[in-house]
């Protein structure tokens, strides 16, 4: 069985598994599929509103896809969460990223 079948397979048992979800989202960006790593990402949010790498990597994923202004409130709504949840690393580099992004 590959990733992708393991992963949908353990999110059919349980579709609020933030660490299935984002594993999904990753695995997309891996095959190149952004599009589908995007709409991951998003339901990852839904369903776990404080699992800060999925704000960090939809907003990477945003900034690759040339959508600025998605990736900037992305980023923003990170941090927000970050700080709340006192994720101080996750925190740093989305601040960074906001920096790097909102400069260009």
């Amino acid at each position: 069985m590959d990733k992708l079948a393991a992963l949908n397979e353990i999110l059919q048992l349980d579709p609020a598994n933030a660490f299935a979800r984002y594993g999904l989202a990753m695995e997309h960006i891996a095959k190149g599929q952004p599009q589908a790593a995007l709409a991951e990402f998003a339901t990852c949010i839904a369903h776990n509103p404080d699992y800060v790498p999925a704000y960090q990597m939809s907003a990477q994923t945003l900034v690759t896809l040339g959508r600025i202004d998605e990736a900037l409130e992305r980023l923003h709504s990170g941090i927000a969460v970050a700080n709340r949840t006192n994720n101080q690393h996750a925190l740093a580099e989305m601040e960074a990223m906001r920096e790097e992004v909102a400069n260009r």
